[in-house]
Order: C-alpha cells, then structure tokens, then sequence
C-alpha cells in the first residue's frame, strides 16, 4: 500500500515538472506578429427559405451581428423575417445564435456556425402560431471589400425545428447581403522594430 502511494506522488511530481519546464520553453519566444484582434461585424441582407410547412418557398430579410474576440472562432447573433412569396399570411422569424468558425482569413472568408434559437411560425390565416426550439448548421463565404466593409457572398443554413405539430419541420436557405466592421483594423509600420 505504501509503495502504490509512493508511486503516485513520484508520477504526479513528474508531471508537474514537465508542464513547469514546457511553460518555461514557450515562454522564451518573442511573438513575431500580432493578429487583426476583437472584430465586431454587423449586417443584413435578403434571404431565400424552403419551408417544409406547405412547400412553399419564402422570402425576406435578415440582420446578423459577429463578435470574433480571436480571428478564428467568434459567435453569431442573426434575426431572420420571412414574409415574402406567400399568399395565406404564413410567415416565419429565427433568433438564432452560436459559435461561429473562420475557416481561413484573407479577402474570402470561408466559416462554419453552429446556431440555436426559436424558430417562430405564423401559421395560414393567422389561425395559430408557434414557438420551436430550432438547431441550424451552416456555412458561409465572405468577401472583404476594404477595411469597413464586407460582402456576405452566400450563407446556407439547414434548419432542424424540434417538437413541430405537423411531422418534421427542416427549412432550408441560402442568404446574401452586406456587413459593416466596427473596430478598427491596427497596422503596424513596416520596418520597424519593437523591443520589449
């Protein structure tokens, strides 16, 4: 029993004296450059659903905002109104929000997103409406226009609407729109030399 416990105690020390030692090697390198920062985006644009209530497809707008504390990973918050192209008063909204991936930063902008919200339904003639949990992936593309502005070039979402009355509920969509940056960019002149 004792030597189980000494044993232990010598596997843990080992341990801790590795990730002492390895904190201390990273800990010895000079960042050689710094990224872009927090980005605040904010944007809207039109988008196109299939509503599986009724095969119908619909229409309308949307409103997103990215919060990105690290260049690659951020989340998104999206408002979503479709009203458009139907002709029984049947509409649908999302409030949505989740992580938010960049795949690769440059002047495209390729991300993955994971989002999840209400999916709220007017139904035919206003006769009902319902709240439902909904579950959306997605993927996108953006273009950089310059420093302030952004072109979201296509988002898709496949929407998953948990407890739905009438069977399964999946609409899907793409979207396009516009997207203004908040925080400045910070450059850095080239040449010189920072010495900490």
């Amino acid at each position: 029993m004792r030597r189980g416990l000494q044993d232990l105690l010598g596997a843990l020390g080992i341990g801790l004296l590795v990730m002492i030692v390895n904190t201390r090697v990273i800990a010895q390198a000079v960042p050689t450059a710094t990224g872009p920062g927090t980005t605040i985006v904010v944007g809207g644009g039109t988008s196109l659903f299939s509503s599986a209530y009724g095969q119908r497809n619909l229409g309308g707008a949307f409103v997103f905002a990215d919060l990105q504390p690290h260049w690659r990973f951020g989340v998104e918050i999206e408002a979503r109104y479709l009203r458009l192209h139907n002709s029984e008063q049947l509409s649908e909204k999302n409030y949505l929000a989740g992580p938010r991936v960049l795949l690769r930063s440059g002047q495209w902008q390729p991300y993955a997103k994971f989002l999840v919200g209400d999916g709220h339904m007017e139904f035919p003639f206003r006769y009902a409406r319902g709240d439902f949990l909904a579950i959306v992936p997605g993927a996108g593309l953006d273009l950089t226009v310059n420093d302030y502005i952004n072109v979201r070039a296509i988002d898709v979402e496949y929407q998953f609407w948990r407890e739905f009355p009438f069977g399964r509920m999946t609409p899907y969509g793409i979207s396009a729109g516009l997207s203004v940056r908040l925080t400045p960019i910070v450059r850095f002149p080239k040449g010189r030399r920072v010495r900490r």
